[in-house]
């Protein structure tokens, strides 16, 4: 079969399922109000984070120019990372260029031959693909969020080393993972904890610190955090927080950090100016939670542990159906579908914003109350 025949074949397939996925660019103004994206606290229009990202470029240039290691490790990504380290209570940081290569390097940096992963089965893509890169490390999927199962796991391997995944807000379903408990499973079966905050730095826990850190977890040396620089903080890349350790071993053995360009001026002086104005004003965190529960009760969905709520619906038609729906009346909305979800469920996905006004809640909130007709 010939490559345009197998496209053709794999793409009739894709549009019978009501599947087909395509690009919709939109203009710099925004058009609509946007319930759909990750900017959580408003901050990748903010004035002085956009002013802070046009400095660093014109300071440092539009790239980096290099890996890291060679001549790409700026004095702006030393500051960034001093500083995300300071804010979470870890040891130290490491940026990278994206939250997914930051996944996908501290996982097959951490493990080996000897090593077991234990998986949530609801994390995120990079996690997954982390775990195909980790291999021949043993793999282990468990149910999400079930401790029995995870205990499990961890008990009856064979391997002397396990890495446990999870995240701690999930970004389809807006829920928490229990991280005091899975902790003390990673101490009691000597496993290590890898936690991707990627929904809950900037929103959740204590002046949005992240959940590890509120719950006293920060700093411990069975404890690895990833984040991203893209949702909270308004900008673009990743980073782990962890051990002075563990970020030595990533510098000298992640290769999503040594053969990659290193994260651009602009971004990391966005995300730097973000963190500081996060600082400035933690009320941010506080009135993103507020909206997004605002935004649940509006659909009778349970409270998200940070900005993130799932709205099921049926199938893939009516979820299609309903965010179309909900863009001709003005807002924009997330849709689902398999198999981008970890479930098999599709589903309408809703993010809240700090800067949300009362206008923009009141009309969303009256937009997905009425979504009953596609349910």
């Amino acid at each position: 079969m010939s490559l345009d025949d197998w496209l053709e074949q794999r793409g009739a397939q894709r549009r019978a399922a009501g599947l087909e996925r395509v690009l919709r660019p939109r203009g710099a103004a925004p058009d609509v109000l946007d319930l759909a994206g990750n900017d959580y606290l408003g901050l990748s229009r903010h004035a002085q984070v956009t002013e802070a990202a046009a400095r660093a470029a014109q300071t440092w240039g539009g790239g980096a120019g290099a890996s890291r290691l060679v001549t790409g490790t700026l004095g702006l990504h030393a500051e960034l990372e001093r500083a995300l380290a300071d804010f979470t209570g870890h040891q130290a940081a490491l940026a990278f260029s994206t939250g997914y290569h930051a996944n996908l390097g501290v996982v097959a940096a951490l493990t080996d031959s000897d090593t077991l992963l234990v998986s949530d089965a609801h994390v995120h893509a990079s996690l997954v693909d982390a775990c195909r890169l980790a291999r021949p490390a043993a793999l282990a999927i468990t149910q999400h969020n079930d401790l029995s199962a995870i205990a499990a796991a961890l008990r009856d391997r064979h391997q002397p080393r396990a890495l446990l995944l999870v995240e701690s807000v999930y970004s389809v379903l807006g829920d928490a993972a229990p991280l005091a408990e899975l902790a003390a499973l990673a101490e009691a079966h000597d496993a290590v904890l890898v936690v991707d905050e990627a929904h809950a730095i900037g929103v959740a826990g204590k002046d949005g610190t992240g959940l590890v850190a509120s719950l006293g977890l920060a700093g411990r040396a069975d404890v690895v955090v990833t984040m991203t620089l893209s949702k909270s903080l308004g900008s673009q890349g990743g980073a782990v927080l962890g051990s002075s350790a563990v970020i030595e071993h990533l510098v000298n053995t992640a290769r999503t950090f040594i053969f990659d360009t290193g994260l651009a001026p602009a971004a990391a002086g966005a995300a730097l100016e973000a963190l500081a104005v996060l600082r400035r004003d933690p009320g941010l965190a506080h009135r993103t939670v507020e909206h997004a529960r605002r935004l649940a009760d509006a659909v009778q969905v349970p409270p998200p542990a940070a900005a993130v709520l799932s709205v099921p619906m049926p199938g893939p038609a009516e979820a299609v159906e309903a965010q179309a729906h909900l863009l001709r009346q003005g807002v924009r909305v997330g849709c689902f579908r398999p198999p981008s979800v970890p479930d098999g469920q599709s589903r309408l996905r809703v993010t809240a914003r700090a800067d949300l006004s009362e206008a923009d809640l009141d009309l969303a909130c009256r937009l997905l109350g009425a979504l009953g007709e596609f349910s």
